[in-house]
């Protein structure tokens, strides 16, 4: 991903509350445009690299579950 891409995605988000980023991703999601991806990976990145080992492993076996169910489905 181009690093001002990430930079310009963090700004956008700088000076929002836990409220406000709840309902960007809510919104990416439930929308699922592609266009939404990167902000999301950047978001997604916030948070792995911010999360302990335990919550890393519980993210994984989440997105094994839902990989699964995706395919299954």
């Amino acid at each position: 991903m181009d690093l001002n891409l990430r930079k310009a995605i963090l700004s956008n988000i700088a000076s929002n509350d836990q409220e406000q980023l709840e309902a960007t991703i809510v919104d990416a999601v439930q929308n699922g445009e592609e266009k939404m991806l990167p902000g999301l990976g950047v978001l997604f990145e916030l948070i792995w690299k911010h999360s302990d080992e335990q919550d890393k492993q519980d993210m994984i076996e989440a997105l094994e579950q839902g990989v699964k169910q995706s395919t299954n489905g």
